[in-house]
């Protein structure tokens, strides 16, 4: 009986262990923020099934199955490397990123909103065309690379100015880490689903694309139309006035379904 006691305390966790255990899910948690909707989560959800078939070939014998799949993961180790290099990257650049060690940096909330809003509504008025993306859980380097790296405080006249017609980087989108521009004339991936409406141009496509892949909150100014739109979550807000983008930058109110356009239906 003391035998069998001492087996069971195996499975009575201390302290430390408890704490072992909260670290390490709170590390997942952020590692499956950072690559959720991005490539790398379907990558990761193919290992997961691949692991499952290899679980199975050993429970019911499969010996060849077996054998295919223990070499695929012996060599896929490697691979992986190279296929998540991009996200590997992004998480150790977010390692000293996160809200707790920005809190010191970051302007108030107030007067980011104040100046991102001033900046879209002037555009407008100007009929300056414009795209920005705000980075939230998913880090946006990967899309960052390809524009022009900065690293310059969030303002109304910087803003103007990048989008001015005839810059190298108004064509762009400016990527947007909390209260700093990291990137401008960033190229955006557009969406993968046909948009039924014709008037959306190559910007609200690159917009709805970024949502898709990503939770960044993305605004668009259209040249031809000085309307304002919201893409998030691969959704678009239309013809928004100043006062409905501060409520959406500041999360006061809840999202309105009605006011969204229909999702794209797929090709």
């Amino acid at each position: 009986m003391s035998e069998l006691w001492s087996q069971l305390q195996f499975f009575r966790p201390g302290w430390l262990d408890a704490l072992q255990i909260l670290i390490v899910a709170f590390l997942l948690f952020r590692v499956l923020l950072i690559i959720q909707r991005t490539r790398a989560m379907q990558i990761l959800l193919g290992v997961l099934v691949i692991a499952v078939v290899y679980l199975l070939s050993q429970v019911l014998r499969l010996t060849l199955i077996e054998y295919l799949l223990e070499t695929l993961i012996q060599y896929g180790a490697f691979a992986a490397l190279v296929v998540f290099q991009p996200e590997l990257r992004t998480a150790l650049s977010r390692l000293g990123q996160s809200r707790l060690l920005r809190v010191m940096t970051s302007m108030p909330e107030n007067q980011l909103i104040d100046e991102i809003v001033h900046a879209v509504t002037e555009l407008a008025r100007k009929k300056t065309g414009a795209i920005i993306a705000l980075e939230r859980e998913v880090g946006l380097d990967e899309y960052a690379q390809t524009g022009s790296r900065e690293r310059v405080g969030v303002s109304a006249s910087m803003l103007q100015t990048i989008f001015t017609p005839g810059t190298p980087l108004h064509d762009g989108a400016v990527i947007i880490v909390g209260a700093e521009i990291r990137a401008a004339g960033a190229i955006l991936p557009l969406t993968q689903f046909a948009v039924t409406d014709k008037s959306l141009g190559t910007r609200h496509r690159a917009a709805i694309g970024l949502s898709e892949e990503t939770d960044a909150l993305v605004i668009v100014v259209s040249e031809e139309t000085a309307k304002i739109s919201v893409a998030l979550r691969g959704r678009l807000e239309r013809d928004i006035d100043s006062a409905r983008l501060r409520e959406i930058l500041g999360g006061a109110l809840p999202e309105r379904p009605s006011a969204l356009a229909p999702a794209p239906s797929r090709v």
